[in-house]
């Protein structure tokens, strides 16, 4: 325990300031150590053809879902990996931040195959209902200690729907045209009369006599 103690005094952290390290990006609430470049992307697609003057403009245009590529770091020598061991050892455990990086690849993989929309925070601005359609992870020799990101993401746009009764038929005026629909059964197709080929049946078709 005095090791571990040693080591975080070494990068100048204590059993107090340790709690309140708060890293200003997140996705999907986990904590990003390290972002090393942040792409946001607005579009706003206009239609191409031709709008007419003194329309309203907005009519003829809309916005994309949002997106946002992060590329983003985590260490196994960071005070958090060390936090985890000590963590670890307290419960009973063994010492060892090794597994922190792949813990943190684990919660990203998780998070990608949920499906489910999350928040993003950057140093720009928060992202909600986002989705991650592509996670980019490279190691080599260089970086068998860290885990090196690149996420993309994009926003789930949300729609509110309503149902509501139409009245009665009997209180509309054009049924035929605003009722809802009935389901009448299985319909069946009929043959017409007479069929086919007119009103002779074909076994009594003969050629003209001259």
């Amino acid at each position: 325990m005095s090791a571990v103690l040693t080591q975080l005094a070494g990068v100048g952290l204590s059993s107090a300031n340790l709690v309140q390290i708060t890293p200003q990006s997140t996705i999907g609430g986990i904590a990003v150590q390290a972002v090393l470049e942040e792409t946001h992307v607005d579009r706003l697609e206009v239609t191409e053809h031709p709008v007419e003057s003194g329309t309203p403009i907005s009519d003829h245009s809309f916005l994309k879902p949002t997106e946002v590529m992060l590329r983003c770091g985590w260490s196994n020598a960071s005070p958090e990996a060390l936090t985890g061991a000590v963590t670890s050892l307290f419960s009973g455990g063994g010492l060892s931040a090794s597994d922190y990086v792949l813990s943190i690849y684990s919660q990203l993989l998780a998070l990608q195959k949920s499906r489910q929309p999350f928040t993003i925070t950057t140093t720009a601005r928060t992202y909600d209902n986002m989705m991650m359609p592509a996670l980019y992870v490279t190691r080599d020799e260089k970086t068998a200690q860290a885990l090196m990101v690149t996420a993309t993401c994009r926003e789930v746009i949300l729609a509110t729907t309503q149902s509501t009764s139409l009245p009665p038929q009997t209180s509309q005026t054009n049924p035929a045209a605003t009722a809802e629909t009935q389901n009448v059964g299985v319909a069946t197709v009929v043959p017409g009369s007479p069929a086919p080929g007119g009103s002779v049946d074909p076994t009594q078709w003969a050629p003209t006599q001259p």
